[in-house]
């Protein structure tokens, strides 16, 4: 291979590299902390929906809200959803059409885990479920059982953790007008697979949100 050749070659790598680097985190703007539809008024507007505009997105703002609202820090080292022992042992994705996405609070951003759209990876066969891939996201709850206090911390407390912050969620999207619904019957293996989870880490819950028909 020529030097003229080789030269464009590793522009273009160099190139390729520099764009996936840009790509692969998103910081979203600052959540919107104040106003909303009063909280009383949010409760009675509380539901699960299962059906979905397809092609209408959420946008970074509307997200960086949600997702503050469902796991974000409220406070020095404290969330919006209260965990055992405040062992924060609970992290939230986001499936999209363009990959699977770790919410960093601290940062405020998304982190890029895995490319491609793994939403109907959350569906098995015995429970049909079309709208979750009509959903735009796919929020996903997984536990990391090395966050979990030693010897005392038990797996169970996860489960209980993720509750508060799928109602957290449910509350925002109440709030705003989106539809979610949570769905407990996912195929965790498999889901885990897609994901490019560790081996520490389960899935406790989705949460399918999107704008309701």
């Amino acid at each position: 291979m020529s030097k003229k050749t080789f030269l464009p070659i590793v522009l273009f790598g160099l190139g390729a590299a520099a764009s996936f680097g840009q790509d692969a985190t998103i910081k979203l703007p600052p959540p919107q902390k104040t106003g909303g539809m009063p909280l009383m008024d949010a409760l009675s507007a509380r539901k699960s929906t299962r059906k979905f505009i397809k092609d209408r997105p959420i946008s970074d703002q509307v997200l960086s809200d949600l997702l503050w609202a469902t796991w974000g820090f409220n406070r020095e080292d404290k969330r919006t959803a209260p965990t055992a022992l405040n062992a924060q042992e609970l992290d939230v994705y986001v499936l999209r059409d363009d990959g699977v996405w770790l919410y960093d609070a601290r940062l405020n951003s998304l982190l890029r885990v895995h490319h491609g759209d793994v939403r109907a990876a959350t569906v098995i066969d015995a429970v049909p479920q079309p709208f979750a891939t009509d959903a735009p996201i796919t929020l996903v709850y997984v536990s990391d059982t090395t966050k979990l206090p030693p010897k005392i911390g038990r797996p169970e407390w996860s489960l209980m953790n993720t509750g508060f912050l799928a109602q957290n969620a449910y509350l925002y999207c109440a709030s705003v007008g989106l539809g979610t619904v949570v769905r407990g019957s996912f195929p965790p293996a498999d889901l885990a697979k897609a994901m490019h989870l560790k081996e520490t880490q389960t899935i406790t819950l989705c949460q399918c949100i999107g704008w309701p028909e």
